[in-house]
């Protein structure tokens, strides 16, 4: 076999290869293309084979992983941790998610004490330290922020779209819908995150709840005033009735107004507020990463005498200026 038929062999096998390739991976984002364009989280969910209580169970996390027998501080710990993993929609077990923020830093420091073992590094009680609040914030805080920021984020979106949602609910209602088919209305229609917390509401009245406690049940685990308010005017108008379109037109308005008036103050304290992110991420975020890529420089004088006492006093600053910072930009509007 000559040189040209070899080339046309190879060039043919390669547009034979690249063919198939490309035919294999077409294949595969058509079988993906429902749940990648579900308009929300548990409608995705749903197209991925998972059914409507599994999704329900996920999504709500009514089942607390907490033990009922723990101190008050640490209970309220725990469900403030389990509300941020809603706002957030971790879709993750409460459960094995805590157990891998707790477990995360004692890993993280005995793989760095065993690598120091291996290295013949100096274990002193300095550098334990270091390597302990290393493993502390490069597996716990730093984590944790994250999940606080996605759920700022996304109670901040949920905010901002309950108008919305009511304005459709209020129009699936003059159309001549049912309270209950004007909720389903929400859930199809509306993105993420009122749109799968609406499908949570749906869920549970189709499973035999009581829409008013499935709707008050969504309140707390939002804990925001704005479906409070929506939950007791369906509340009055089932008691005493009245037009529900029109209490909720007016509460849409009521509600718009309010924040009209926080985004205002927003504005005013944007400066404040980005400071104290700052000045609370930045110090954790330049520790991490410069012990990360040169840690001799903190565990070159981590032996010093002088070192315990200033670290000390330093945590103790940094602690006192975000518990500071924090009351400071705590605006209640």
């Amino acid at each position: 076999m000559n040189d040209a038929w070899l080339k046309a062999l190879v060039l043919g096998c390669t547009f034979g290869a690249v063919l198939l390739a490309v035919e294999v991976l077409v294949s595969w984002m058509a079988a993906n293309r429902i749940g990648a364009n579900a308009i929300n989280l548990r409608l995705r969910m749903i197209a991925e084979g998972r059914d409507r209580e599994q999704t329900m169970s996920l999504l709500r996390r009514r089942e607390s992983a907490l033990p009922s027998d723990l101190p008050p501080f640490l209970l309220h710990l725990g469900q403030k941790f389990e509300r941020m993993l809603i706002a957030a929609q971790v879709t993750i077990p409460t459960g094995r998610l805590m157990v891998m923020i707790l477990m995360a830093p004692v890993a993280l420091f005995f793989a760095i004490v065993l690598l120091m073992a291996l290295l013949n590094v100096p274990a002193g009680f300095g550098r334990l330290l270091l390597v302990a609040t290393f493993a502390g914030i490069a597996g716990a805080v730093l984590p944790s922020m994250y999940l606080n920021f996605r759920a700022t984020r996304t109670r901040r979106k949920m905010e901002n779209q309950f108008p919305v949602a009511l304005d459709v609910f209020v129009r699936g209602l003059r159309a001549g819908h049912p309270i209950a088919a004007a909720l389903d209305l929400l859930t199809v229609e509306m993105p993420d995150p009122i749109g799968s917390q609406f499908g949570i509401v749906v869920d549970e009245v189709t499973y035999g709840a009581e829409l008013r406690d499935a709707l008050q049940a969504m309140a707390d685990r939002w804990d925001l005033d704005d479906m409070r308010m929506f939950v007791v005017s369906l509340s009055v108008q089932s008691e005493t009735g009245g037009n529900l379109a029109e209490i909720l037109d007016n509460l849409s308005q009521v509600i718009r107004e309010r924040h009209s008036m926080m985004l205002k103050v927003r504005a005013l304290s944007s400066e404040g507020r980005m400071t104290a992110i700052m000045l609370t991420i930045l110090p954790l975020f330049a520790f991490t990463l410069l012990f990360l890529f040169n840690p001799g420089f903190y565990l070159d004088v981590a032996d010093d005498p002088a070192f315990l006492p200033g670290f000390i006093g330093l945590v103790l600053m940094y602690v006192i200026g975000f518990v500071s910072i924090r009351r400071l930009v705590d605006l209640k509007v």
